[in-house]
């Protein structure tokens, strides 16, 4: 059901030796990614594009989300596509900042929360004040189903444990792959759960899901996913880094597109949507309509 590319070696590329800066003609551009659905498509997406229609190899490397800062900001990496802003990222942004570039925004209006299933009433749920009441908690067997542990959602949602006093809780620490397994299990059943959850994801054109509130804005508002680059990366291989400034998405379509991913492969889906949308990769390209 979930698809990642098999984990590439990091730990070498993004801490073994030094590395010599060279121009883009001379070697493939590294695009780093974790393996989150949204990340996935845009990365494979981009990197399609990047060698069919820009004549340059791409690589693409996958790693946690921590590491994937540290390759950008020390070079070892040309660029990501994943940086969820102001807050979900703020801690890893910040450590990083000054030795990084933003080529710009993918999509606007991406979003963190907690989802429960439609088949619970709101009357039960509604909001994360709601899973203190004693029934609630018992159906959720205290536990809050969360993804990987050097994820930003994972810090905020450990804080929001924290900011409405459910001690009765745990976040159970995964991977997005764990979370999905929990959900399928769990909607086959109708049985009860929370999970952490963010959009865009294709998860949500599958199972009828809805976020509960979060009146403390614990997770945050709404946010943009922006493009990382590497310092010098717009001079040593412009024509990438313009691309990469131009693309984006409305989330409407890329959770369309994630869709289509899980029903058929992310390769698949990358080209039906370069397919379909061909006024937009012209203007992502810089070419006339």
């Amino acid at each position: 059901m979930f698809k990642t590319l098999a984990t590439l070696g990091l730990a070498t590329v993004i801490f073994g030796g030094t590395i010599t800066t060279m121009m883009a003609q001379d070697k493939p551009v590294k695009i780093g990614w974790a393996a989150w659905s949204d990340a996935e498509f845009v990365t494979k997406l981009a990197a399609k594009l990047i060698k069919n229609e820009l004549g340059t190899e791409v690589e693409l490397v996958q790693s946690d989300v921590a590491p994937l800062y540290q390759g950008v900001s020390r070079g070892n990496l040309d660029a990501m596509m994943m940086a969820w802003l102001p807050q979900t990222h703020a801690e890893y942004y910040a450590k990083v900042k000054d030795r990084v570039e933003t080529l710009g925004t993918v999509y606007d209006g991406a979003k963190l929360g907690w989802i429960v299933p439609d088949y619970i009433p709101e009357s039960e749920i509604a909001s994360i004040e709601d899973l203190k009441k004693p029934e609630v908690q018992a159906k959720l067997s205290g536990t809050v189903q969360g993804i990987d542990p050097g994820a930003g959602l994972t810090r905020l949602s450990e804080k929001a444990l924290t900011d409405y006093g459910l001690d009765g809780y745990k976040l159970q620490i995964s991977s997005e792959a764990g979370m999905l397994t929990t959900v399928d299990r769990a909607v086959r059943r109708e049985k009860w759960f929370v999970a952490t959850s963010w959009s865009p994801h294709w998860m949500f054109g599958k199972y009828k899901l809805r976020y509960i509130a979060d009146p403390k804005n614990s997770l945050g508002e709404a946010e943009h996913v922006d493009v990382l680059a590497r310092k010098d990366f717009k001079s040593d291989n412009p024509k990438v880094a313009e691309f990469l400034s131009r693309m984006k998405l409305p989330i409407s379509d890329l959770e369309a597109a994630m869709f289509n991913a899980q029903e058929t492969s992310y390769d698949e889906a990358v080209t039906k949507y370069i397919n379909d949308h061909p006024d937009q990769i012209k203007a992502w390209l810089g070419e006339q309509s």
